[in-house]
């Protein structure tokens, strides 16, 4: 099954897992729709700093993830979730998933081991 057919629950969790044993803390902040929820992935560093990663498709049609924070957001972590709360507002299916690290590791476009 390709990694974007699966439930927003299964692939929410599959990248706390990650996370959390690369050594940072992750949890699943707000639930969304299990099957096909939109999905925010915010990342603490240190200091009040914070990245937010929202996913979107290239030409292909492949899923990437966009830094909102790199643009006008930037990467005061009250203003990243200032805009996470007005997203979640207008979206009840979203999905916000946080995840600490002080390296900025967001785990997203790691590659999985398909046991081959």
């Amino acid at each position: 099954m390709p990694i974007d057919e699966l439930k927003t629950w299964i692939w929410a969790q599959a990248l706390v897992r990650r996370a959390q044993i690369g050594g940072a803390f992750a949890t699943v902040a707000r639930r969304g729709d299990s099957d096909a929820g939109a999905v925010l992935v915010k990342v603490a560093t240190t200091r009040g700093k914070a990245l937010l990663f929202a996913p979107a498709q290239d030409g292909d049609g492949a899923r990437v993830w966009l830094e909102l924070s790199a643009g006008a957001l930037g990467d005061d972590e009250t203003a990243v979730d200032a805009y996470a709360d007005k997203r979640a507002k207008s979206d009840p299916d979203l999905w916000i998933i946080e995840i600490e690290d002080r390296h900025g590791r967001n785990f997203l476009t790691e590659p999985i081991d398909r046991g081959q």
